[in-house]
């Protein structure tokens, strides 16, 4: 009995120190939603949805890893870009996006721009808290800092551009500006396709090089994503 209860702590231990990075920057978004509150239920639902989202993915990644030899040149760093982007990036994105957009398009608690924001937020936080998990127990509780600093806020920045379109996109769907409603939501799935792509593509190549973009690149994205928050924040309006 001791044995099983010690080990159902370990557990549970893992658990905790994979989800409470993804918890913690929730909470960052939910308290910069200054004007009107989402309902918890429907924020707790979309994290979920994020896991739902994680484990398609899962499945289609395996797809795409089955078919890729035919197609991709293997070791190449052509094909790690290719894969980065359409193996991944696409994959995932595509995945939250779609739970984002059947969850939450329709929905009457919609009425803000920065609603989109937290919306897409807390799909991707509780895809990256997912995902977090079977890290930290595939490869240990070492890899819990450097994906807390790296990893889960990186799905985070991916959301925020994701949700700044979304956002708009609300907002001409309500002006009657179908074209640009189109076009805004076409740029809030390529804009978080593009960040994860490239994210995952410097991440995959592993030169020195491409370490030196990497760490650039997330460097500049978490300014620009942090000053992206602030402003849409101060700025929020009707939709």
């Amino acid at each position: 009995m001791f044995i099983l209860s010690t080990f159902a702590d370990i557990i549970w231990f893992y658990i905790l120190v994979a989800i409470i990075p993804a918890i913690a920057l929730m909470i960052y978004i939910y308290r910069q939603d200054k004007i009107e509150k989402e309902p918890l239920a429907l924020l707790v639902s979309l994290a979920f949805k994020g896991v739902a989202a994680a484990l398609i993915s899962i499945i289609l990644e395996e797809i795409f890893q089955a078919i890729a030899p035919h197609f991709l040149t293997a070791n190449s760093q052509m094909s790690t870009v290719i894969t980065a982007f359409l193996g991944v990036a696409c994959i995932e994105e595509g995945s939250k996006y779609f739970f984002l957009y059947r969850s939450t398009w329709d929905n009457p608690d919609f009425n803000y721009k920065f609603d989109a924001i937290v919306f897409a937020a807390f799909v991707s936080l509780g895809f990256a808290a997912f995902e977090n998990i079977g890290y930290v127990f595939n490869f240990g509780i070492t890899v819990a800092p450097t994906r807390a600093f790296l990893a889960i806020p990186g799905h985070l920045g991916f959301s925020v551009f994701m949700g700044y379109f979304y956002g708009r996109a609300r907002k001409m769907a309500d002006y009657g500006h179908q074209v640009r409603k189109k076009l805004c939501l076409v740029m809030a799935y390529l804009s978080a396709v593009f960040l994860h792509g490239f994210y995952d593509s410097c991440a995959m190549l592993n030169t020195q090089e491409s370490n030196i973009i990497f760490f650039a690149f997330v460097a500049i994205m978490y300014v620009i994503v942090i000053l992206l928050i602030r402003h849409e924040s101060k700025t929020d309006t009707w939709v």
